[in-house]
């Protein structure tokens, strides 16, 4: 388990910044019990941060040894699992399967496939609360397409959600990449679509909790 490189900037101007109101805590309260308490509720706050951005180790090539398998992204909780029209780019029907991040799952996103990447776009949106259907499209979003070796095509999003206000892309067009390679992070909850073809064999329902680079979403037939 390592901390994320995304949170290194962040953990160090927090940091920075609750040293100070700690050292300002001690003119502010008249008794140094207060002073205490408030330096105790920081750790805490700044301990949630640190797991927040924890980053935890996956085995690349065990999880690439079943090519038609299709892993989880993220990690999360499954909120939606049904049968849509992809519209962005498939331009076909597709099960769309929901995963919803809260602010205590790790926010680490990988790729679900390996292939080439052949489609990479950010749309910039609204920030409604993100296990709400609408937001799919409406919030800000990323889209990234993935053509496999066996030219299937597995379309994903980031969805920004209510308190969630940087999405963060490493996914490149053109560039060739692993199952469970890192192509982004999202800041403070969210959501990931991922769009599967439709004569896929789904491994995963509805409420179940899933693990990113692990958990087995679907079977590509």
């Amino acid at each position: 388990m390592t901390i994320h490189k995304e949170g290194y900037s962040f953990l160090i101007w927090t940091f920075l910044m609750l040293i100070l109101l700690i050292i300002f805590s001690f003119f502010l309260f008249s008794k140094l019990l207060y002073s205490f308490i408030f330096m105790f509720l920081i750790i805490i706050f700044y301990s949630f941060l640190i797991f927040f951005f924890r980053n935890p180790k996956i085995d690349l090539q065990k999880i690439n040894k079943e090519e038609n398998v299709v892993i989880s992204p993220a990690d999360g909780k499954i909120i939606e699992l049904k049968k849509v029209f992809e519209k962005e780019f498939l331009n076909k029907n597709c099960i769309c399967v929901s995963i919803f991040m809260s602010l205590f799952d790790v926010h680490v996103n990988r790729y679900p496939v390996s292939g080439k990447v052949i489609y990479s776009k950010y749309h910039p949106g609204k920030y409604m609360v993100a296990w709400l259907s609408k937001s799919s499209l409406k919030n800000e979003h990323t889209t990234i397409v993935v053509n496999t070796k066996e030219n299937k095509k597995i379309l994903f999003r980031q969805i920004a959600g209510f308190l969630a206000r940087r999405i963060v892309l490493y996914a490149k067009n053109n560039f060739f990449v692993k199952k469970g390679e890192e192509f982004g992070f999202i800041k403070f909850g969210s959501r990931i679509d991922i769009f599967i073809p439709e004569n896929s064999i789904i491994k995963v329902k509805k409420g179940e909790r899933v693990t990113g680079g692990i958990t087995k979403i679907s079977i590509i037939r």
